[in-house]
């Protein structure tokens, strides 16, 4: 029997949709993923995209409107007895390079890179969890742009997760709520704030996952 997930999101700001459906056959998942729907004056879309996943192992992405094949490749080694995850991505049209480490000091501290070869971008990631991740504290560098973004997340009522971050370059607050259920599904509710715009009127959107056995 294969399993199957469907993912729905849409902003209040907006009249355009996102949907992905996701299917597990054995090792592999089957994705495909649909956004910038447009409703508003018939159906129309202008992004989607295919992918062919293995978990821990390879992501083999095709983005239909560019004709571009993404490539992404994870492993993991031990240095100096510490495991530490390593993510290669490959944009072949756009030849976008980049990679991603994240070296596991202990169940409770992680320290996280992020290096674009074609923009020379560089991510620092640290992120701290209390009580067995109950509560856990992401401060981040950009190296480029010289500034900090910061997220705070604290479990809540077994399955639900709240979440606030802002971001130091943009001056954006943000809120999100998201619960998980083996039954049925999740979802997320998500409000960001720019501190920068008179009105400062947040901009909410919503996103739901229910699994499906095929």
């Amino acid at each position: 029997m294969w399993n199957a997930s469907i993912k729905g999101q849409c902003a209040a700001d907006s009249s355009g949709a996102a949907a992905t459906i996701t299917v597990n056959a054995g090792e592999v998942k089957l994705k495909a993923a649909l956004s910038e729907a447009n409703f508003e004056v018939g159906p129309s879309f202008s992004n989607l995209s295919l992918s062919l996943e293995k978990p821990a192992s390879f992501i083999i992405d095709y983005h239909v409107p560019k004709q571009d094949l993404r490539f992404q490749f994870m492993n993991s080694i031990r240095v100096l007895d510490k495991q530490l995850n390593l993510t290669y991505t490959h944009s072949r049209r756009e030849k976008n390079l980049w990679l991603d480490g994240t070296l596991i000091i202990d169940s409770s501290n992680k320290v996280s890179a992020n290096y674009k070869f074609d923009s020379g971008n560089c991510k620092l990631k640290y992120c701290y969890s209390q009580e067995g991740g109950v509560r856990t504290f992401e401060p981040c560098y950009d190296v480029s742009k010289n500034c900090w973004d910061f997220i705070v997340s604290q479990r809540i009522y077994g399955g639900d997760v709240v979440k606030a971050s802002y971001q130091t370059s943009t001056k954006i607050l943000g809120f999100q709520w998201s619960r998980t259920s083996p039954f049925s599904g999740s979802f997320k509710v998500s409000a960001s704030l720019n501190l920068t715009e008179e009105a400062r009127i947040p901009k909410l959107s919503a996103e739901s996952t229910w699994n499906v056995d095929m």
